[in-house]
């Protein structure tokens, strides 16, 4: 298994990165917050969890270990992929998770696209006992992306989410119509809240092709 991966950074997508360890090019596959401390040439360091299936291995990349962990223990919930799992933490920041677990607050990982009441309950039910959070969420806003990044991080995370580009930069530019106030602080977290809120607000979007 391959617990770790350093090197520059080869390439960079919205979705993954290439990392160049030793000559060979090690796509890993990360959240937007974890691709947007990365940069092209730069040296790197990830750490990685392989999912291996019988037609392919795939390696998820994360900053921080307690990303891996509780990585880790979402897919050994019945029903949650990879895939899921990495959306729960690119909505979610790792201690608001374990929150959430802890104090049987399914209604937190309803955020999530993709997770509704019945499988956020699942989360809460099995995930009960197994994690605790280290420290209280943090509530203090978090620091604006540079201005010609943010935007593509939100873009990033919506991707992730099961959106395409054009969809998802329909709805981030819809929602700064909305609430311009959004834009001139650059907050990436609170811009793809309000996006998915957003999203939700009206069922009609549905018929328009933005879910």
């Amino acid at each position: 298994m391959i617990s770790f991966v350093r090197g520059p950074v080869a390439s960079l997508s919205l979705s993954h990165a290439v990392i160049d360890v030793n000559g060979v090019g090690m796509l890993v596959i990360a959240t937007p917050k974890t691709l947007g401390r990365l940069h092209l040439g730069e040296e790197t360091s990830l750490v990685t969890a392989m999912v291996v299936r019988e037609d392919s291995m795939t390696l998820y990349g994360f900053a921080e270990e307690r990303e891996r962990e509780i990585f880790d223990i979402l897919t050994s919930v019945s029903g949650i992929g990879p895939r899921l799992a990495l959306a729960i933490l690119s909505v979610l920041e790792p201690e608001s998770i374990a929150a959430g677990v802890a104090n049987g607050d399914g209604k937190a990982f309803t955020k999530v696209p993709g997770v509704g009441p019945k499988v956020a309950g699942r989360i809460v039910l099995e995930l009960k006992g197994k994690l605790h959070p280290l420290s209280a969420p943090q509530t203090g806003a978090p620091a604006a992306a540079a201005p010609m990044e943010w935007k593509d991080q939100v873009v990033a995370a919506m991707t992730s989410l099961g959106w395409n580009e054009r969809d998802a930069n329909k709805a981030i530019e819809a929602t700064l119509a909305t609430e311009p106030e959004l834009e001139e602080g650059g907050n990436v977290p609170a811009v793809l809240r309000a996006t998915l809120r957003w999203l939700g607000q009206d069922s009609t979007r549905q018929k328009s092709g933005l879910r």
